[in-house]
């Protein structure tokens, strides 16, 4: 701030902010950034240790229950018979059992139909079940 001098005599304060310490202290900040940026996504490197243990099982894809208009039950694709469902679902290895199946109807389908097969597939112990819906188109 500097001092300043009036017209009857009197000194005033000048009130200017400088803004040239700020725009070099961000252009420093800028370059900072710019220079770090790339190392982050680079990473570091590093020489891992080898290991006997096997890989982690990578999640598969979820098993997906359609039924059609007409009625008709497919596993991922496959038709089968609505008796034949928990006994599919039973095949499948234990550990398949933590991964969600999801469950497509046909709005027309009767709702008795998807409550059944809701229950075969929970007596087959998979506990988690995912209901796939379209969404609403919304008009203005």
């Amino acid at each position: 701030m500097g001092m300043g001098v009036a017209g009857n005599g009197r000194k005033r304060l000048v009130s200017e902010i400088n803004v040239t310490p700020l725009v070099d202290v961000m252009l420093v900040l800028l370059i900072i950034f710019m220079v770090t940026a790339p190392m982050m996504t680079q990473g570091l490197d590093v020489d891992l240790p080898e290991t006997t243990a096997k890989a982690l099982r990578q999640k598969e894809d979820p098993q997906v229950f359609t039924v059609d208009k007409d009625g008709k039950i497919s596993l991922n694709g496959t038709e089968i018979p609505q008796a034949m469902v928990t006994h599919e679902l039973s095949k499948l290895p234990e550990e398949m059992k933590e991964q969600p199946v999801y469950l497509r109807a046909d709005r027309n389908v009767p709702y008795g139909l998807v409550v059944t097969l809701m229950s075969d597939i929970k007596a087959a112990g998979f506990d988690k079940l995912g209901m796939i819906t379209q969404p609403e188109e919304k008009t203005n």
